[in-house]
């Protein structure tokens, strides 16, 4: 859903996709081919919220801030299922990971991998090409030419997501038993492996 709140409307581009089960509030900016997943709370009610071309906001993620403040995705962060960006800075083709939480005047520099379950605390700033990890956060060592390239063409199905979802994404009973002819499904995108 999409709320207006005190004469702010979200401005959403229109090839970015929010989930009807989404929730986007107030002084946002949603840019190009933006992925915004159920159970996503983007609350522009207090500051400013500006996610850029490119970004994906995954399943039960949470952006908001402290008064005044601004928020910003820039482009192609993925922030990955459950995680918390509280009044932060997330870097050019960043990845945050699943339930991480970045919280206050944090800044994450471009191409940043920031961990799974991870705590970046307050006014933390994080350089360039960094792995984050752990609670509170660390910077453990840099990302390789290899991890960018992956978290990129991770990002790039979020990309492509939008447009598909527009053309095939419709409500509908279920089946009661897997069909005979059911098509298998055909993915390239590799996990990570270290």
């Amino acid at each position: 859903m999409i709320y207006e709140f005190n004469s702010y409307k979200p401005v959403i581009h229109e090839s970015a996709f929010i989930h009807p089960q989404a929730a986007v509030t107030g002084n946002v900016i949603i840019g190009r081919d933006v992925y915004v997943g159920p159970g996503a709370a983007i609350r522009g009610d207090w500051g400013e919220i500006i996610i850029e071309d490119g970004c994906n906001v995954q399943e039960n993620c949470t952006i908001h801030m402290f008064p005044g403040v601004t928020v910003r995705l820039k482009n192609s962060a993925h922030i990955g299922h459950g995680a918390i960006i509280h009044g932060a800075t997330i870097g050019e083709n960043s990845l945050v990971g699943m339930n991480a939480v970045v919280m206050d005047n944090v800044v994450i520099g471009k191409e940043c991998i920031v961990g799974a379950l991870c705590f970046v605390p307050q006014d933390m700033v994080i350089p360039d090409r960094k792995v984050v990890v752990g609670n509170p956060a660390k910077i453990v060592k840099d990302v390789s030419d290899e991890m960018i390239n992956w978290k990129t063409e991770g990002t790039k199905l979020y990309q492509a997501l939008p447009k598909e979802l527009y053309s095939t994404l419709k409500p509908c009973d279920p089946l009661r038993e897997v069909p005979k002819d059911r098509p298998k499904m055909e993915v390239s995108y590799k996990p990570w492996r270290k």
